[in-house]
């Protein structure tokens, strides 16, 4: 199932190409997302959806709020039940 976190996480990435931003998933991020997109009825379908409400739309509003900025690179790590975001590089202003 982590697997499948890293195909969607691929895609995220593609998405996020445009605005030439790059995530991070921590080991902890790539378990916990694994672990809440996971139903057993439904096996990793609601992945998807998960990947979106807790990493893509989160991430959406701090590039909005300014918190990221184009060529920024983020950490995503879980801690606590709920995930984190940190800038781990910023992009390099041009003169």
């Amino acid at each position: 199932l982590v697997e499948i976190v890293g195909i969607q996480a691929r895609r995220l990435q593609q998405l996020l190409a445009d605005r030439q931003l790059e995530i991070e998933l921590t080991d902890a991020a790539r378990a916990y997302l694994a672990d809440e997109g996971y139903d057993p009825a439904y096996g990793a379908r609601p992945l998807k959806r998960v990947m979106q409400r807790q990493v893509q739309d989160p991430l959406a509003l701090a590039l909005l709020r300014g918190e990221f900025s184009e060529g920024d690179r983020v950490r995503v790590d879980a801690q606590n039940s709920h995930l984190t975001f940190e800038r781990i590089a910023q992009a390099v202003q041009e003169a």
